[in-house]
């Protein structure tokens, strides 16, 4: 079968997997991105050279019980209530659940960021592969599902609406470098990428943000120009996180020798190859959310 045309089948399946379970319920979205976790704990494991089992009993765990914790504790205290037949008092807050969890991944985020720009970092100590497992993919994970809620309840337009900036960004960021991009970004890890694709893929991502807002997430008119101007701040969030993630998977893989992080889609890689971008955009757009919760 042509590449191109393989390419196309796969990167198609995905989408429509993707779509087809963020919109059918909560627990689908939840399900779906449980086995993408898994699988990019195994490829990432690949990458590193580390056993997997541990990784990725650890990763289900930790994936599956705060998501328990955090999005179904109603549901819980109630089935409790029912075997009991007498009132349970269970207090989990939420909230210091989120900041432990979130201050651990941009600490490593942190790292990462280290990690790629330095050029003297060549390898990874054995201590540091578990935690680049723990904050850089198992816990974005999670802020991926948290950030589907928005402040209330679960809105599939909120996903959906990241992941059109993120390829927005990703295809104007080709497009852009690939005609007028002279000016190389990061040469020794990434040779195609350009300041004026990454300049580029930001500005149509921004616009994007602007249609989104706009258009898509129809917000109420009392509210249409604060949630431009949110959609338009994740926009620049996504351009520039999105592209630093891109890099640091890049760096993962050119210290592993290997051009992509797994095979399961044909043409386009692995799972992680995917998700490069999303996993390191979500800690920060969670953080975002909360700045906004907080300051209004």
């Amino acid at each position: 079968m042509n590449e191109t045309v393989k390419r196309a089948l796969s990167g198609t399946v995905y989408i429509v997997l993707l779509l087809a379970s963020i919109l059918y319920s909560t627990e689908s979205f939840f399900l779906l991105f449980g086995i993408f976790l898994l699988i990019a704990i195994f490829e990432f494991s690949n990458l590193i050279q580390v056993r997997k089992i541990i990784p990725l009993i650890s990763g289900l765990l930790i994936y599956g019980g705060i998501t328990l914790i955090s999005h179904y504790r109603k549901e819980t205290t109630a089935f409790l209530s029912s075997i009991t037949q007498k009132e349970v008092a269970i207090t989990i807050n939420n909230t210091t659940l989120d900041w432990v969890l979130l201050v651990v991944t941009l600490v490593v985020s942190i790292k990462c960021i280290l990690f790629l720009f330095y050029d003297s970092i060549q390898s990874v100590s054995t201590s540091s592969k578990y935690i680049y497992l723990l904050g850089y993919i198992i816990l974005p994970f999670i802020f991926i599902t948290k950030i589907s809620f928005g402040v209330k309840e679960y809105n599939p337009k909120i996903i959906i609406g990241l992941f059109i900036l993120i390829w927005t960004n990703d295809t104007f960021a080709y497009i852009v470098g690939k005609s007028i991009g002279k000016h190389k970004l990061l040469e020794r890890i990434s040779p195609k990428k350009t300041i004026e694709g990454f300049l580029g893929g930001i500005v149509f991502a921004i616009f994007a943000g602007f249609l989104i807002s706009k258009f898509f997430i129809q917000a109420s008119p009392k509210f249409s120009q604060k949630s431009i101007m949110i959609w338009c701040s994740i926009a620049l969030i996504v351009g520039v996180m999105g592209t630093i993630g891109d890099l640091i998977e890049s760096k993962f893989k050119r210290i592993a020798g290997v051009k992509d992080s797994g095979k399961i889609m044909p043409g386009h890689g692995g799972i992680l190859d995917r998700l490069d971008s999303v996993i390191f955009v979500a800690p920060f757009v969670f953080l975002f959310y909360q700045i906004l919760y907080y300051v209004s």
